[in-house]
């Protein structure tokens, strides 16, 4: 069951090693949107971007802590593509299919190691970053997921080689090391 990627939604902390995976993902044609940081480095590369606030029709808010957070996100990340309903649904509320989800996590363990700063240390527990992750690996029968920069050589080798297209061990491949990298943040969190 190969799956085209047609759009993507990338939000990192890190942006080293991204700018060749941007520049793959406009090569064919794929829609990005992004956020805050992310969105201005994918811009100063002279790439177009779509702001993850023209699907939300919200700004980030309450000091960046709501970005992503919102059924049209959510929407697009979760839909199956092969259920009617949820088609449907999509098409009524404008969501848009999200076939690919680049997200890596708030450094959580390097501000704890840096300060003890409750305000600090609070504010480095991501929440979206998270959701998303588990979103699109619970999903991966149609989306690619990819939760650390490790994984980008792998990204920007199959977008290069396949042009964008996926096979379903793939994604499933990329769903469980997304799902090993939110499990392994949440116990980090949690202690």
């Amino acid at each position: 069951m190969d799956k085209k990627i047609q759009s993507a939604l990338i939000s990192v902390f890190y942006k080293d090693g991204l700018e060749n995976i941007v520049t793959e993902l406009d090569r064919l044609g794929i829609t990005i949107y992004s956020t805050g940081g992310t969105q201005s480095f994918i811009e100063k590369l002279g790439i177009k971007v779509v702001p993850v606030e023209d699907l939300t029709t919200y700004p980030s808010i309450l000091g960046g802590r709501v970005k992503t957070l919102h059924p049209s996100v959510f929407g697009g990340i979760l839909g199956k593509r092969d259920d009617d309903t949820h088609l449907a649904e999509m098409k009524q509320y404008n969501i848009p299919e999200i076939d690919l989800v680049i997200v890596d996590l708030y450094p959580f363990e390097e501000t704890v190691a840096n300060t003890s700063e409750e305000k600090a240390i609070i504010e480095k527990i991501d929440i979206g970053g998270p959701s998303m992750i588990r979103g699109a690996a619970k999903n991966f029968r149609d989306v690619v997921v990819i939760a650390a920069k490790k994984d980008y050589a792998a990204l920007e080798n199959l977008l290069k080689t396949q042009n964008g297209n996926t096979t379903i061990e793939q994604r499933k491949a990329f769903a469980a090391k997304a799902f090993e990298a939110a499990h392994a943040a949440h116990v980090t969190q949690a202690a």
